[in-house]
């Protein structure tokens, strides 16, 4: 083998990704072995704005207004997407969102669009109330699980 080929071989290595190569024939073996080297900076994140981590210390203020608002958010009803796909907030982009903040809502109402591999899945709402937030921006990709509206049960 060629000086110009190994050079070849090793360039293909590093732009295929590969990590590790072996080559073995009647003439040469040929072991490359790529090590991705380590970053030099070591990252440490210490949460400082949880109470809890410094005991006997008191919140700040701006804590304690986020820990009331968790609270009353922990009433409200998350409707989570059940697939992955495409967030839509109208069936098309004349049309006005099906649902927005404020809109009350029965159980049944048409919340919004997920398209998932070209099929467009409509998600209803499993309870009435009314919607409290919009978690995502129109045509927003989206996860599986991951929360969409807030609903608050009471209104």
């Amino acid at each position: 083998m060629k000086t110009i080929e190994i050079q070849e071989l090793i360039e293909f290595i590093t732009k295929s990704g590969l990590e590790e190569v072996n080559i073995e024939t009647d003439a040469i073996k040929i072991h490359v072995k790529r090590s991705i080297p380590a970053s030099p900076y070591v990252t440490s994140v210490t949460p400082t704005n949880f109470p809890f981590f410094t005991p006997n210390v008191p919140a700040p203020s701006s804590v304690l207004s986020q820990s009331t608002e968790s609270t009353a958010e922990m009433n409200y009803i998350t409707v989570k997407s059940p697939m992955i796909g495409t967030f839509y907030r109208s069936s098309n982009p004349d049309s006005p969102a099906f649902v927005k903040e404020g809109d009350t809502i029965a159980k049944g109402t048409k919340l919004c669009i997920i398209e998932a591999m070209k099929l467009y899945n409509e998600i209803e709402a499993e309870v009435s109330g009314k919607i409290v937030k919009v978690l995502l921006d129109d045509v927003s990709p989206v996860e599986y699980d991951q929360p969409l509206f807030l609903v608050d049960p009471s209104a």
